[in-house]
């Protein structure tokens, strides 16, 4: 836009905002009422979606003598002389008001050229079609709930600036359905997930967030400093070390639905600040929590359809294709996917696996061990092209310190990942009782960090100190709730 178009905009603005105020002050003390039972006398209005659902079949020009109160943002307003129609909008959906001068005395029909578009009203009237069959509310009586200052997204298309959504989020959900619908969904998962661990026995707990050692992940943390104890703390980064704790307390089927923070990039998988939850079981393994995150995905979709409108399906769209949700999930080994994808026999040979690398045009780091050069050329070939649920199984042991050793082949571990649709949701393990083991494990970690690895686990003593009372076998999964 150019100078004098930007200058144009910003004048039409402060016009709406200058006629906004003047309707206010004409508005006085109804211009923000204190609740709906103290303007309209009932103490919550019924939703829109209920209206459509119950008055589906009603045919054209009928009124109903059942009076209903409704309530909502303007997004639509007509005006016909005597007669004005204005759309409402409430979380569930739109309905049409039909303001009839007939059926308002003068000063409350007068009222209505105070409404803006995104004022927020109450309206009460009997249910009934037009005679196009609109379903409308005919309006006896309404108020002034909230008088909105500044006006909404030009004619309510939507808000097209990616920016401006995450920015102002509030608008990106007044303006388009399908924010909306992502929370509901979000909702409908969260509830799913805790039913799945309720109706087997998991007791949901709440970690601290601030901690001396962010452990239990290899990422970056967020400092800050706790004046009264005169401490640095760091916001955790996992839920893991803490939870484990508690098995080692006799918490046998454990988890937590939990905000873990990690200093680190943004991109469309990665957020500063995102909900996992992560959850443990004595005396099972990374088989259990396959069998698990199964049962989570499949209740989560079951959950998720009937928000989205899909019905009773386990196949979902994803971009341009469709998924099946429906268990049993893909297995297969990263070692297997790796040699897939590059069409090379792969082992854990350092000098052979940096050399399929470098053919594949793959980045290797001099301080990379064999283990991260695999996980390396899985993530950068291999990932992106995993679209039906699988088990990315069985990684090599130098990544995954908190895992068991794999009970058939010692440099790889009972570790899975499971993606679907290009995307890491779980991270499970059979987990490492070992004390000394996970001991060793940690200290080869600062030694990589001392030889320039970023990314490593921290050694926490006051963890290694529990895993010397006894921790039983488990299985540990974490499932990221934002990528679910």
């Amino acid at each position: 836009m150019t100078e004098q178009g930007d200058g144009a905009a910003r004048s039409r603005e402060e016009d709406v905002l200058r006629a906004r105020r003047e309707s206010l002050e004409r508005l006085g003390d109804t211009a923000f009422a204190i609740s709906l039972r103290d303007t309209l006398d009932v103490d919550e209005p019924t939703p829109t979606k209920a209206l459509r659902e119950r008055y589906a079949s009603l045919p054209p020009d009928r009124r109903e003598e059942v009076t209903v109160t409704v309530a909502g943002r303007v997004v639509l307003k007509r005006d016909m002389g005597k007669l004005k129609f204005l759309t409402l909008r409430d979380g569930t959906g739109d309905i049409q008001l039909v303001c009839n001068q007939a059926d308002l005395d003068e000063g409350t029909f007068a009222r209505l050229d105070e409404v803006d578009l995104g004022d927020i009203i109450g309206a009460a009237g009997p249910v009934g079609t037009t005679r196009r069959g609109e379903l409308s509310v005919f309006v006896l009586r309404w108020a002034m709930l909230t008088k909105s200052l500044r006006p909404l997204p030009e004619k309510w298309h939507g808000l097209k600036d990616p920016d401006l959504q995450q920015r102002r989020r509030y608008l990106h959900l007044i303006a388009d359905e399908t924010p909306r619908r992502a929370l509901a969904a979000r909702a409908a998962v969260l509830r799913a997930l805790r039913e799945v661990l309720h109706e087997s026995g998991f007791v949901e707990v709440e970690g601290p967030m601030l901690q001396t050692v962010a452990g239990g992940a290899n990422a970056r943390p967020f400092t800050t400093f706790h004046e009264a104890l005169g401490v640095e703390m760091k916001l955790r980064i996992s839920l893991e070390l803490y939870l484990k704790r508690l098995l080692v307390g006799g918490i046998e089927r454990v988890y937590e639905l939990g905000r873990n923070f990690r200093n680190e990039g943004i991109d469309r998988d990665h957020n500063p600040e995102f909900t996992m939850l992560e959850a443990y079981q004595a005396y099972g393994d990374y088989t259990t929590m396959m069998e698990l995150s199964e049962v989570l995905v499949r209740e989560s979709a079951r959950a998720v359809s009937p928000v989205m409108d899909r019905g009773d399906t386990l196949t979902i769209p994803w971009r341009d294709k469709e998924i099946d949700l429906a268990p049993p999930f893909r297995r297969l080994t990263m070692l297997d996917a790796v040699s897939s994808a590059t069409g090379e026999e792969i082992n854990l040979d350092r000098a052979d696996l940096r050399a399929i690398a470098e053919r594949h045009g793959v980045p290797v780091d001099d301080a990379w061990g064999p283990g991260k050069i695999v996980v390396e050329l899985f993530e950068k070939l291999v990932e992106d092209t995993v679209v039906e649920p699988t088990f990315i199984c069985d990684f090599p042991r130098e990544v995954s310190p908190l895992a068991r050793p794999h009970r058939s082949d010692p440099e790889l571990t009972e570790h899975f990942d499971l993606v679907i649709g290009g995307l890491e949701l779980v991270t499970a393990f059979s987990e490492l009782t070992d004390p000394l083991e996970q001991r060793a494990k940690l200290e080869l970690q600062q030694q990589l960090k001392a030889a320039g690895v970023e990314e490593t686990h921290p050694l926490d003593e006051d963890f290694l100190r529990a895993l010397e009372h006894g921790m039983p076998p488990a299985g540990g999964l974490g499932l990221g709730i934002d990528r679910l």
